[in-house]
This record gives C-alpha cells, sequence and structure tokens, in this order.
C-alpha cells in the first residue's frame, strides 16, 4: 500500500481500539479510503489468527468493486486473498481473507451458523445507508458476540452518522475519526422548472456543464427510466471526446463496471447513475456532478401489502454525498437542479429503511433466530409496531408460525430458502403441482429488476428469461433452478409450465388476485385495491389477474407486473380462502331488497345468484343502509311525521332538551335504533312513506309524555269561528298561525301554545291572501283593522267588515244573502 490515503493517520487508533476491545466506531468522510485500506490494515492483527474478515456493502457493485480494489492494491486477482460474494456471484477460494458481501449475504451467513466459524470480525461499511439488512445484520452479531462469540471484533464505518450514537448501540465503543481528502467542490443553482419534465433540465445541465468544465461527469437521476430518457435526450448532442455509460442496479456486471472505469486517454465518459453512486464507489476522472436531486424509494403500505416506488427529495445529507464525489479526486463542481433556498427545506437525512419496509423477511429471520419480539436485539431504531405485527400476520397467513408465534415446519423452510417469505411460500405451493421451475424463475425475476425485459406480463419474462444468452440471464437462470432444487423441484422450465405463472404468482400474493371491472385494463384486487393497465395491453381483456407489483396510489394503481389466471384455479387451489354467504342488499333498479348467495375472495365476488327469502331483519337491516347511504334528508318527512319533528324541535328550543332529539342527524346516527323496528316486514324503499315515519318517531315519545306534547305545542288551533287551523312549527322564530282574518273576530287575546309563547299570525283576506303578520292581535284590532278594513271591503263585499271588531261574531262563511 504505497499510495497514502487520509484514513491512514487513523488506522494506528483503530487497530488499537480493537485489540483493546471488541467493538469500534470509524467516522470518515467521503473520499478517505476506509472501505479499502481499513480491512488490509487489519490483516495483520494479531487477533485475526488467519481467520477471515468479513467487509459488508449494501450494494452488489460496491462489493465487487471494493474486492477488486483491495486485490490490485495487493497484485493479486479478484478470489486471492481478498475476495467476493454477493448474489448470483461468487468469487473467493480456500486462500481468501478478505471476503466483501453483500448486507442480505451476511444475513444468511449469520442464521446459518450464528457463532461466524472461522470469522474474526465484522466490518459494515457505509452504514448511514441504514438499511434494513444492514441493521438486522449488525443487530445479530452483537447477539451472537454476546453469546456465543466474546472474541468477534464488530466495526461499524460511516462517513455521514452520529458516531455516538452507534458507538452506544456497541457497548460504549470508542469512536476514530478520520480526516478526508475532499478537494473543494463550487456549488452552482440551476433551478428547476416545475413545467419541464426532469430529463429535459437534467440533459440541459449536462450540456452547460460539459460546456464550461473538464473532466468526467456523475449525473444523479431518480431511476432506470429517466435515465434511459436523459441518454435519448443526448444523444447524438454530446462533444465528440464524451460517451454516455448508465450506472443502475439492473444492469449486468460487466456493464457496471464499464462505467466505473476511468475513461480512456483523452475522452471523458458522462456516467447516468442513480443513488448507486452515492457512496463507495470512486469513478476515476469525475470531477462534475449534476444532482437532480431525486431518488426513488421503496414505501411499504402495511394496509394492503404493496410496495411500491416513490419518487422524493433527496435529503440534505444525500445531496452533501452526491456533491462529494465531484471533489474525490481533485477540485470539482456539482451542479444542482434546484435554487439554493431549497437546500435548507431538505430533510436533514435519509429515513432509516427499518421505519418503513416490508418487515416480514426480517420477522422470518427474527423468528429463524429464536427471537420472538426485536426488542430483545439491539436496533438503533426499533421497527414500528403495526407494521412488525402486521408482518406476523403474513407470516401465520402463509402458515410460517402458528398461532402461538413458533416457527412452524413450513416457517423453517421458507427460512432456509434465503428469499422473501411470499416468493418462498410460491416454490413450496407450486413444486408439488408440477411446475416448480416456473415458481423459481418468477422468484429470480421478481429478487432481480430489469429481468427479461420490460413486459408487464410476466410470463413474457419468463421466456426471455429461458431463452437468454448474456451471462445475467444465465446467471439468472441459473438461480431459478437452485430455487426449485431446494424444495424438490427438478427439470428445466418447459415453455407450456410457463402457462401457470399466474398461479404460482396467486400463490405469493393471494390479496393480489385481480378481477377485471368494467372497461378494459381495470381490475379490481381481492384487497380492495384497484389496478390499471393501459387498454391495449394483452393482458387488459383478461378475466383474472395475479398481480407481482405496483407503482402509484394503491386505490388505483398502475400494474407493473402481473400475469393471468384462470376461475377454474382460483376455485381449485384457494378454497380454504373462498367464503359463502347470503348477501341481503338493495338492489336500486327494482327499488326494493333482494338476497344473493355469493361466493367471495376476500373483496372480490367470484359467483353469485338468487337466494331464497331472506329474514325479514335481514331486509329491515339492508333499507336502513340504503337509507344511510342516500341520507336522512330524502326520507319523506311531510304532513304528520314533519309536524311531529317541529313541534318537539320547537319544544327543546323553548329550553326543555328532554324530549327527543329528532334532528337530521340524530335521526342519521340512529337510524337502526328509531326506524329499523319499524321495517320489518317492509321489502320496498317507496313504502318507507310518511305515515310509517310517524309512527316510528311517535314511539320515541315516552308514553307519560304525550298529552304534555299536545298540551304545549297542540297540532291546531281552535279558532273562535269554530274551525280547527294548523299550526306550523317549522320556523325557528317561533310557531305560525294562517288563518282568515274574519275568524278571529270577537278574540281580544293573542293565542299562545307552550307556556305563553305567542303565535306568529299571518292573517288572510278571504281569498287566503296574506294581509298582514302580526304578533300582537289586539294592537291590529285597535289599529291596522281600520286600514285593512277600508282597503278590502269594496273587493270583498260578501264579507263582513265591522268598524268593531271585537263585538262582531267570528265567521268562516260570506254573508248570508240579502245582507
Amino acid at each position: 500500500m504505497t499510495t497514502a490515503f487520509p484514513v491512514d493517520e487513523a488506522i494506528p487508533a483503530l487497530t488499537r481500539a480493537l485489540a483493546d476491545g471488541r467493538n469500534a466506531v470509524l467516522v470518515a468522510p467521503p473520499g478517505a479510503g476506509k472501505t479499502t485500506r481499513v480491512p488490509l490494515a487489519l490483516l495483520a492483527a494479531p487477533w485475526r489468527d488467519d481467520r477471515r474478515i468479513i467487509l459488508l456493502e449494501p450494494r452488489r457493485l460496491a462489493a465487487r468493486a471494493a474486492a477488486a480494489r483491495m486485490a490490485a492494491t495487493l497484485g493479486e486477482a479478484v478470489g486471492a486473498t481478498v475476495g467476493y460474494r454477493v448474489r448470483l456471484e461468487r468469487r473467493v477460494s480456500a486462500a481468501t481473507r478478505i471476503e466483501v458481501v453483500t448486507e442480505g449475504v451476511f444475513s444468511r451467513m449469520i442464521i446459518d451458523d450464528p457463532s461466524l466459524e472461522g470469522i474474526a470480525a465484522v466490518i459494515f461499511d457505509e452504514f448511514h445507508e441504514r438499511s434494513l439488512e444492514g441493521d438486522l445484520g449488525l443487530a445479530l452479531a452483537l447477539d451472537a458476540q454476546a453469546g456465543l462469540r466474546e472474541d468477534l471484533r464488530i466495526l461499524v464505518m460511516s462517513a455521514t452518522i452520529d458516531g455516538a450514537r452507534v458507538a452506544r448501540l456497541l457497548g460504549d465503543a470508542p469512536v476514530v475519526e478520520s480526516a478526508g481528502r475532499m478537494y473543494p467542490v463550487q456549488t452552482r443553482y440551476c433551478g428547476r422548472d416545475a413545467a419541464r419534465r426532469i430529463e429535459d433540465e437534467t440533459a440541459a445541465a449536462v450540456r452547460r456543464a460539459l460546456a464550461e468544465e473538464s473532466g468526467s461527469l456523475l449525473v444523479f437521476l431518480p431511476g432506470q427510466a429517466e435515465i434511459r430518457r436523459t441518454a435519448e435526450r443526448l444523444s447524438g448532442v454530446l462533444p465528440g471526446d464524451a460517451e454516455l455509460a448508465p450506472l443502475y442496479g439492473a444492469l449486468d456486471a460487466a456493464a457496471q463496471d464499464r462505467a466505473i472505469r476511468p475513461a480512456p486517454a483523452g475522452r471523458r465518459k458522462v456516467v447516468l447513475a442513480t443513488s448507486i453512486a452515492e457512496t463507495s464507489l470512486t469513478i476515476e476522472g469525475v470531477r462534475v456532478v449534476v444532482d437532480s436531486g431525486l431518488a426513488r424509494v421503496p414505501l411499504y403500505e402495511p394496509a394492503t401489502g404493496i410496495t411500491r416506488l416513490e419518487t422524493r427529495r433527496v435529503s440534505r445529507a444525500s445531496a452533501d454525498q452526491r456533491r462529494g464525489r465531484a471533489g474525490r479526486t481533485a477540485p470539482g463542481v456539482c451542479y444542482r437542479l434546484w435554487d439554493e433556498a431549497q437546500t435548507a427545506a431538505l430533510a436533514p437525512f435519509d429515513r432509516p429503511e427499518i421505519l418503513d419496509a416490508d418487515l416480514s423477511p426480517f420477522a422470518l429471520d427474527l423468528k429463524a433466530w429464536g427471537v420472538g419480539d426485536p426488542g430483545e436485539l439491539a436496533f438503533l431504531d426499533a421497527p414500528p409496531r403495526a407494521a412488525f405485527d402486521e408482518a406476523l400476520a403474513l407470516l401465520r397467513r402463509l402458515g410460517a408460525i402458528d398461532e402461538g408465534g413458533q416457527l412452524t415446519a413450513e416457517g423453517r423452510a421458507l427460512s432456509r430458502l434465503a428469499m422473501p417469505p411470499r416468493l418462498g411460500h410460491m416454490l413450496n405451493r407450486a413444486a408439488p403441482l408440477g411446475f416448480g421451475a416456473v415458481a423459481g424463475g418468477l422468484a429470480a425475476l421478481l429478487a432481480e429488476p430489469g429481468l427479461g425485459g420490460n413486459s408487464v406480463d410476466l410470463r413474457d419474462r419468463l421466456q426471455a428469461l429461458r431463452t437468454g444468452r448474456d451471462p445475467r440471464s444465465r446467471d439468472a437462470l441459473a438461480l431459478g433452478a437452485r430455487f426449485a432444487r431446494a424444495v424438490g423441484a427438478e427439470g428445466g422450465m418447459a415453455p407450456e409450465d410457463i402457462e401457470q405463472a399466474g398461479l404460482a404468482l396467486a400463490f405469493a400474493f393471494p390479496e393480489r388476485i385481480a378481477m377485471a371491472r368494467g372497461a378494459p385494463g381495470a381490475f379490481v384486487m381481492a384487497n380492495g385495491r384497484g389496478g390499471l393497465l393501459d387498454a391495449a395491453d394483452p393482458l387488459a381483456r383478461e378475466p383474472f389477474l395475479a398481480v407481482a407489483s405496483l407503482q402509484g396510489a394503491a386505490e388505483n394503481a398502475r400494474i407493473l407486473a402481473a400475469a393471468p389466471l384462470t376461475l377454474a384455479e382460483i376455485e381449485a387451489q384457494f378454497k380454504d380462502a373462498i367464503s359463502e354467504e347470503d348477501s341481503v342488499a338493495f338492489d336500486a333498479s327494482t327499488g326494493s331488497v333482494r338476497a344473493r348467495r355469493v361466493r367471495r375472495l376476500g373483496r372480490l365476488v367470484l359467483a353469485e345468484r338468487q337466494a331464497g327469502s331472506p329474514s325479514p331483519e335481514a331486509v329491515a337491516a339492508a333499507l336502513v343502509a340504503e337509507i344511510r347511504r342516500r341520507g336522512i334528508a330524502a326520507l319523506p318527512f311531510d304532513g304528520a311525521a314533519g309536524s311531529l319533528r317541529a313541534r318537539i324541535a320547537f319544544l327543546r328550543r323553548a329550553g326543555d332538551e328532554d324530549w327527543p332529539d329528532l334532528s337530521d342527524r340524530a335521526l342519521g346516527e340512529t337510524l337502526e335504533d328509531w326506524l329499523g323496528p319499524h321495517l320489518v316486514g317492509v321489502r320496498r324503499l317507496d313504502a318507507v312513506d310518511a305515515g310509517l315515519l310517524h309512527a316510528a318517531l311517535s314511539a320515541l315519545v315516552p308514553w307519560d309524555r304525550k298529552a304534555a306534547l299536545d298540551r304545549l305545542a297542540p297540532t291546531h288551533f281552535e279558532a273562535p269561528s269554530g274551525s280547527r287551523l294548523p299550526i306550523d312549527y317549522r320556523d325557528p322564530n317561533g310557531p305560525v298561525l294562517e288563518v282568515r282574518v274574519q275568524e278571529l273576530f270577537g278574540l281580544d287575546r293573542h293565542p299562545a301554545v307552550g307556556n305563553g309563547v305567542p303565535l306568529t299570525l299571518h292573517l288572510l283576506s278571504p281569498a287566503r291572501r296574506p294581509i298582514q303578520i302580526t304578533g300582537d292581535l289586539p294592537a291590529f284590532w285597535r289599529g291596522s283593522w281600520r286600514d285593512v278594513r277600508a282597503d278590502l271591503r269594496g273587493r270583498y263585499p260578501k264579507h263582513p267588515w265591522p268598524e268593531d271588531p271585537l263585538t262582531a261574531p267570528p265567521t268562516a262563511r260570506a254573508k248570508p244573502r240579502g245582507t
């Protein structure tokens, strides 16, 4: 190791810390050399005793690159002293003493061998990324150290992390800090036009950077699709000395290696990368970074069991990591596609994956470790209780744990398969049916994004995988075959077997069995959520699909990967999950309640037919449900029913709240109580008329208060003429009485109800047209009557218009003939 790195100055303190104790924390900024220098330095530690050092990296690309760089430092080939082990690829030998592995590989290593036989130290690199596998691996390593391997060394390394907090987790371990070798980086804020696509903005920034600066560019974009579209916009417009190099996880190893190799002499590269290039990697020659400020992160929804990808603004820590890539080997420049003021609004750090991820693989690993509650292990952040409980519920549905929470034989088998529980369950169910190889291929496809093309139909991707000749396809096919052999399925994946892909997927995602609804491409899943396909997609007219992945809002997400299955397959393989029940519901087309026999899978109605006569109580409940859906105001509260509500409302406004509350709100909340009993025997909604409603409302008035109701709020007023006139209580300002003025002759006091509440009199002409509104009848007789008499007696000569109405007899009739 002839070239000096900043971390070299910290290595003596770090080796002393690991010689004196078991654990340590190394905080070193990007470019310090910690990933490749520290493991090599620890080879000489006496406590290693010829045992291996395991270095964990969060990504396969970083693992391969770190191993290659360390091997080159030793002048050896990868697989000699330094090797690596990642999914689909392994380069180690008996001579290997430093083994670089991805975090998921380490979790399987330690669960299979809790004592970590032959391993002297475990180094967690880039721990600030806080992946779920990284958190789990550290918790298991600390537990193994406490109970089985007191001599095991654990080192946590990171560029941006609260070292003191991690040190406490490691038993107050010493924190060693290294100064980085960071060249100055100038930041240029480009802003962003929200109306333009991110690819257009990024391509413009790349062209500007190429014109203004020398050296290679590292361009951060949220995902593979944006990388492809940005490359299309830059194709043919780059300077002659520049070449494009995409870099994302779904590329094969050879393409990834080409992206991180230095550009040939006299040329420069434009590396279009996802967050995969934020840490661990040094791409030689890069001195310019273009940062879109976006990242695509998985977001798990426990309520739906769906993990969807969401594009988000990066955190400040991520933005700083990206910016730092420009200053690894020389002074650099970072172009940011946002305004400077927006930086302060970014979240300080990325959220730990343990807080947002699907925890079912995590929960299965804990069960395999012998731990029932994550609180028994040491985590920097505890997993959310609700998400963990949902994970346990899924494991129960898959038969991986029993009702007591203990791992079952099925669960032990799933744990040994080293894949998410859903995919392991798919393999176990498919193998006895003869298409285990298809399930294995699907497991490889779903574990490796980008394999087999982009068709929504996973049968197409399986065919492409089966016939693919590229190394990545061959490796994935071999992985699928290993998965299949692990559950006893022998033989290859025959073309005709691929037609069983939908059923295999349904075993993994039973709640995502989807049925067509309405227009082509519209589906509803067994969990009640909607899914959409382009109407032109060949799967859009399938009656049933098994959906593997979706993107977008969970209520109506876009289906990204699926395969068809049949109703016969659903009926045969999911009969234990299918329920049959009599459904009593309101039929809007007939206006009545009908009974149907319904077969359901979750929220899907697989079949229905006419059932026998439902019970009167069930019919009443269905009518109540329909009335609640339409709203209480839709009921015909007229006539006596409306009058009763108004009278009681008047008494409550007068201050007596012992009367029942018959407001819309109260009646709507208690429909079952006051209306339900009166609907027994009723089947049609139009039979719920004013008479039925009056009877139902009357039942709410206590028997001993009915007389008081008639006394305090009578329905009618007995006029001096002998007429019985209705009183209107609907006006919140007080009850109203409409009466022809001649019917009140002789009345020298104002009419009142209740405890003296005056009626508002709407005095009418003989033709029942309004002539006066008064709240004081005696004052009307003494005052306005003279003007009313003068105005109307000529218009209505057949009716009496006495000068003194108090002495005139009341009448509801015209004057006798001849008078």
